[in-house]
């Protein structure tokens, strides 16, 4: 298992923007919110193509996405959500996590509507928290984790 965070991790804030850790995922903050509660779900290895990784991360994959949705559910209650493997820029394993939605969303002082909706989503239109907000918004979804399976 990688003792150090990969380059992607860093390139979204790890360790700050950290919401949960598991064995082979990381979920963290997008720290440009496409969406209200936008996230990264980032492989732990260096792996730089989805075929790479390991059996055990493709079966823990399955438990970190239903934790992802039953999280961002209660914290936000989407409408729908993406999950967008981009990786064009940021080389390691890694899926942007939108939550989507008709109307805006509020939490931690800020509300955010889905410019994009109900079409893909706008990344180019995302809004850049500052640290203080990132921090707030970490707190809030990680309150929510902990009701989660």
């Amino acid at each position: 298992m990688l003792q150090k965070p990969n380059q992607t991790m860093t390139r979204f804030g790890y360790p700050e923007t950290l919401i949960q850790t598991y064995e082979h995922w990381v979920v963290l903050l997008r720290d440009k919110q496409v969406t209200l509660g936008s996230l990264i779900l980032c492989s732990r290895s260096d792996a730089t193509a989805f075929s790479a990784l390991s059996s055990e991360a493709f079966g823990e994959l399955q438990r970190v996405i239903k934790q992802i949705e039953h999280s961002l559910t209660a914290a936000f209650h989407y409408e729908k959500i993406n999950y967008l493997m981009l990786m064009m820029s940021d080389p390691n394993v890694h899926f942007h996590v939108i939550p989507r939605y008709s109307t805006p969303r509020s939490a931690c002082g800020l509300t955010l509507s889905d410019g994009g909706w109900p079409a893909v989503p706008k990344l180019n239109e995302a809004y850049a928290t500052t640290a203080v907000e990132r921090a707030a918004l970490c707190r809030y979804i990680q309150g929510y984790w902990r009701l989660g399976a």
